[in-house]
């Protein structure tokens, strides 16, 4: 990579900011009532329950990086573990998905900000501006360096957990010098037929919101996947991580608590574009707020623009693609690999018209392929079973055993529970629902087609 001091490697610290910075998105500031809706005022208590389920996927992955420092995260997992066949399927899938995942961040940016500005989101012609707009701004920073796109990294994520730490301590002087909360005002809330708002709290009910809050401790599985410019990741990744999650679990759980007691109602019928900043009535406050979420939206897009392209480098450093796409300009940058990915997550919203709904699914399924895969690896590792050789770690039994297989436990139940019909529909205005043709061919496509074409391409190689 050569000795550009643009390109000096990510520091503990660094890391540590970058996987806060690879979680935190836009969900918190967009719509922290999402969850409330289904469970009221135990919301806070589910993201703490989901924040121990990330705890142990995030702490099986970090396991796997104490094994293999190679870039690719899973992908890189797997191959160790278990070789090409597996590897390349979890590799092709997660470029894939990650790229899909870029673009989904990416169109909140544009969108959110358009219509923070006064403009109009639904026009896909501004949409489409924008979007290029950002992605060239992206390829500006990535082509630079690690070096400033380590200290954009490190801004953004001071500035959105400054601004959610602000909202915390406001929020909480507010209920001390007010004189009470308002958190009963949710269980008289009314839908349009005069029923309760909020459901009959059950096992199922308490599932399908775990998995909600779940998701928006997502991203730690690809925080390795650019180990390869982190300093000491065999050191560094086990112990960033883990922090990284008690840290975003302690800052969910305060946000939701307070926002659940000031002003419930707005958090859960804001039409507002930053939901978190209707709940206050200060205007300084309202704008922290809304600068916050446009930093976390700009930060967790500069970090998937690190990590996704190196997925697609490590399977190229590994001879499983042409091995063009692992060539880096001076910056450390795998420009090629950062060009094909990142139109993927421009050309795959477009098609879909930037509705949210229709791409998020896509970008999801390959999450359980990693969730399921890589506790199977850190087991194959602990017990020397793996295909090719990985380093002298320190075992730990309870860490590379127990906890996969909590987490694998865990992962199967995300699957019964994951409500496939629904994300394979579209709902209708008259409130029907139909086949969402779109999310069905591109999920044959990235599931099937292009791992066979893959398979077909690495068997000729050989």
């Amino acid at each position: 990579m050569g000795n550009n001091q643009n390109n000096q490697k990510m520091n503990f610290w660094s890391i540590v900011l970058l996987t806060i910075n690879s979680i935190i998105g836009t969900g918190i500031f967009l719509s922290p009532g999402a969850v409330a809706k289904l469970v009221g005022s135990k919301a806070a208590m589910i993201y703490l329950a989901a924040a121990a389920f990330a705890a142990v996927l995030a702490v099986t992955f970090a396991a796997a990086s104490k094994y293999v420092v190679k870039s690719g995260a899973a992908y890189a997992y797997s191959k160790a573990a278990f070789g090409d066949e597996v590897s390349s399927y979890v590799g092709i899938t997660r470029v894939v998905s990650a790229s899909i995942a870029w673009g989904v961040m990416a169109t909140g940016v544009v969108k959110t900000t358009l219509s923070i500005f006064g403009k109009d989101s639904s026009d896909m012609k501004t949409v489409t501006i924008g979007f290029i707009t950002l992605m060239l701004i992206l390829l500006i920073i990535n082509l630079i360096g690690t070096k400033l796109l380590t200290l954009i990294s490190n801004i953004s994520t001071i500035g959105k957990v400054g601004a959610l730490t602000i909202t915390i301590i406001a929020g909480i002087c507010i209920l001390i010098f007010s004189g009470g909360s308002h958190i009963e005002e949710m269980n008289l809330l009314k839908d349009a037929d005069g029923n309760n708002l909020i459901p009959t709290f059950t096992t199922s009910v308490f599932v399908t919101a775990l998995i909600g809050a779940f998701y928006a401790f997502t991203g730690f599985e690809s925080v390795a996947s650019g180990s390869a410019d982190m300093e000491e990741p065999e050191k560094n990744l086990p112990r960033a991580i883990p922090l990284a999650i008690v840290i975003i679990a302690c800052i969910y759980f305060g946000i939701v608590f307070v926002s659940m007691y000031i002003d419930p109602v707005a958090m859960v019928t804001s039409k507002e574009p930053v939901v978190l900043a209707s709940i206050f009535k200060n205007q300084l406050l309202q704008k922290i707020i809304v600068i916050g979420a446009l930093m976390s939206m700009f930060g967790i897009n500069v970090a998937a623009s690190f990590h996704t392209p190196r997925v697609f480098e490590a399977m190229a450093n590994e001879k499983q693609i042409p091995e063009f796409f692992a060539k880096r300009t001076k910056g450390g940058l795998p420009l090629t690999s950062f060009l094909l990915t990142a139109i993927i997550a421009v050309v795959i919203p477009l098609v879909f018209n930037y509705n949210m709904s229709g791409i998020i699914i896509i970008s999801s399924i390959s999450r359980f392929v990693q969730f399921i895969i890589v506790p199977l690896a850190v087991i194959s590792f602990f017990y020397g079973k793996n295909k090719e050789e990985v380093l002298q770690a320190n075992k730990s039994f309870m860490m590379d055993v127990i906890v996969p297989i909590i987490a694998l436990l865990l992962t199967v139940l995300l699957l019964v529970k994951f409500n496939w019909a629904q994300q394979f529909s579209n709902k209708l205005d008259d409130g029907t629902t139909t086949l969402n043709i779109k999310a069905v061919v591109s999920m044959v496509i990235g599931y099937v087609i292009l791992p066979i074409c893959l398979r077909i391409y690495m068997r000729g190689k050989k």
